[in-house]
């Protein structure tokens, strides 16, 4: 977080020092709101509810997205033998959860979540808990700052063996102007060989109006919104080998490997561009 903010008793389990800003929507509590969570603010369901008056698929997407997590997660621990996660953006704990899915693959799986709002930090020091042969860690940092995220993560995991990147539905809350290719460029650049991206991106090629109709609304409640075309989107995945079938439309990453327990296609697409990508 940054700047003034009006400040908030924080949760409890919250850090010392914590404020919530409750004057204004956090994407993170948004997307709490979509998924049925109640871990959100009159502000954030508002915005929630505006935006759903002007496209009722928007619930349908924020699922759809974390069912991407979901593929995406059991890939890397079962196909690629990734054992630690970085998951920045990480929202608020929503099961199944991303070291729920990778440890019980493997049990010894190490997993740090970073977000830069408080009400994620406390509900995930609350709800979140480890096998005993892992490790998971909560970081209060923004995607920003990726040095300080590197460094706070290294008390975790060990950065010289391969890491997990996770950057699902967050690139899109920061414009170029924010440094947003420079900063995975930093994140991937001090990762070793064999580590992995994984990154999903909000896209106007679909739905171009409806799209903007969501800029806008976000933009009016204080948050940027930055959409990408696919080729913007590619920049992010420079020198890295993507998985099958590449950067490609939300719901085509691996379909096979979806769960009961995920909502079904609709004939309208999910805006999203995702992939999954390896540091040679």
């Amino acid at each position: 977080m940054t700047g003034t903010e009006p400040a908030a008793l924080p949760p409890t389990g919250a850090p010392a020092g914590a404020r919530i800003d409750t004057s204004k929507p956090h994407p993170a509590r948004v997307y709490d709101w979509f998924l049925g969570g109640k871990d959100n603010y009159p502000v954030d369901e508002a915005l929630g509810k505006q935006i759903m008056s002007l496209d009722q698929s928007a619930q349908h997407v924020a699922r759809g997205n974390r069912a991407f997590m979901r593929r995406a997660t059991g890939w890397l621990a079962a196909e690629a033998g990734i054992r630690q996660f970085l998951d920045i953006g990480s929202g608020i704990p929503t099961a199944p959860n991303l070291h729920q899915i990778a440890q019980a693959t493997a049990p010894e799986t190490r997993v740090v979540y970073a977000d830069n709002d408080p009400v994620v930090l406390a509900h995930s020091a609350a709800l979140l808990h480890s096998t005993p042969e892992g490790s998971v860690d909560y970081l209060q940092c923004d995607v920003r700052s990726p040095r300080r995220i590197l460094d706070l993560a290294a008390a975790t995991l060990d950065l010289t063996r391969p890491v997990a990147v996770s950057l699902v539905a967050l690139l899109h809350f920061v414009p170029d102007e924010d440094g947003a290719y420079e900063l995975v460029k930093h994140l991937v650049d001090a990762l070793p060989s064999g580590s992995y991206l994984v990154l999903s991106q909000l896209t106007p090629e679909l739905d171009p109006v409806g799209v903007q109709r969501g800029v806008e609304m976000y933009a009016a409640g204080g948050v940027s919104l930055a959409p990408r075309n696919r080729t913007e989107i590619a920049r992010f995945f420079e020198g890295l080998v993507p998985v099958a079938p590449g950067l490609v439309l939300l719901e085509d990453w691996h379909p096979e490997l979806a769960s009961s327990g995920d909502e079904p296609r609709t004939a309208a697409p999910i805006p999203l561009y995702a992939a999954v990508a390896r540091k040679p």
